[in-house]
Order: C-alpha cells, then structure tokens, then sequence
C-alpha cells in the first residue's frame, strides 16, 4: 500500500526523532478497520507523529474525531502539522499531552468506536482494561506489537516488558468481552472486538 507525501513525510520525521511508525501495510489495515467500523469516535494511545493517526483518519467518518494522546509534546506538535497537512480540519481532532493511564480514565464510558494503542507494552494491561470502559458494544481494540518481535510466544522470554504483554494478550483471549484475532503484521496486530 503506497502512502501520499503527507504520510511519507510523516513517517521520516519518526525516524529522525527515533520512533518506530507502523508499516504501511499496518497502516492500511487501520484504514480499513476504521472504515469497516464506520468510526466516528476514535482514542489512539501513542501520537507518534502521526502516521497511525493519519491512517485511522482516512478511514473513520468524514465528522469523526480522532483523540490522541501521548507524552511527547514534540512529537504531538509534528503530528498536528501533519493531520493539517493532509487537510483535516483542527476539530477532526484531539490531540491530549499527558500519560495514558492519566488521560483514559477522563475519557467517557462507552463513547468510542475504536481504540487504537502503540505505546509503552508495560502499561497495555492497564489500557486493555479501559478500553473495555471506553468502547461501545461492538467497538474495537487494535493493539500493536503484540507479538513483540516474537519474544511473547517464546515462553524463554521471562523479562518484565515481555511478561506484562503476554499477559495483555492472554487477557483479550481468555476473557467472554472480547472477540480476538492476531494478524502478523509488523510485530503483531491484535484485534478485538468488544462483545456485544
């Protein structure tokens, strides 16, 4: 899937700062995970500089905002260049400064149609948790690296990040609220639809 100039530039400015941007190929599975969920109400966890969110906001409605939310307000300031770039108007997005596991509890219950996460794997349990809270019946959660870089299906693998993202994903498979799948993209796209 090629990306429009707004999106490759997007994508360099992450690697100049050092982040990790999902592929293009992730990118377009949100697009179309977006669009599929008609989603007018969208919560990524992880700004980046937004690609991911430039992805999601290709897919969702035309009246859908995108809220994000991210530490690095750097990176968040590259972002907004970008959704304005690619012509989205500031109220089609949100876009919040602070830690997720601060922010997500401020965020209103059964409100959002998708919530996409790309962040520190150590707190996925946690956000796993209020996604469950924020998504309508139906919604979906789109977490990536999920398999990181094969370390989580390696039961060698005992350290502390690995062990909390197992965890994660053992918790969206186990548990009757959510309908999972795993689709090897990048370092694992999972997938879970919130039961209705």
């Amino acid at each position: 899937m090629s990306e429009d100039p707004v999106l490759t530039a997007a994508r360099e400015g992450a690697y100049e700062l050092g982040i990790t941007a999902v592929s293009r190929g992730c990118g377009a599975a949100l697009r179309v995970i977006a669009a599929v969920s008609n989603a007018k109400a969208v919560v990524e966890v992880g700004t980046g500089t937004g690609v991911s969110g430039g992805w999601l906001l290709r897919g969702m409605r035309r009246d859908g905002v995108l809220t994000t939310i991210d530490f690095e307000a750097e990176h968040q300031r590259v972002a907004r260049r970008v959704f304005s770039a690619a012509g989205n108007p500031p109220s089609r997005t949100r876009i919040i400064t602070g830690r997720a596991l601060d922010v997500l509890p401020r965020l209103a219950d059964r409100a959002y149609d998708l919530v996409f996460v790309d962040h520190d794997p150590g707190e996925y349990a946690p956000v796993v948790v209020a996604a469950e809270r924020l998504l309508r019946p139906g919604g979906t959660l789109v977490l990536a690296g999920a398999l990181a870089g094969g370390r989580v299906s390696d039961p060698t693998m005992r350290d502390a990040e690995t062990v909390l993202l197992r965890e994660a994903v053992k918790s969206l498979r186990d548990s009757d609220a959510w309908v999972p799948a795993l689709l090897p993209l990048d370092d694992g796209l999972m997938i879970a639809a919130r039961a209705q």
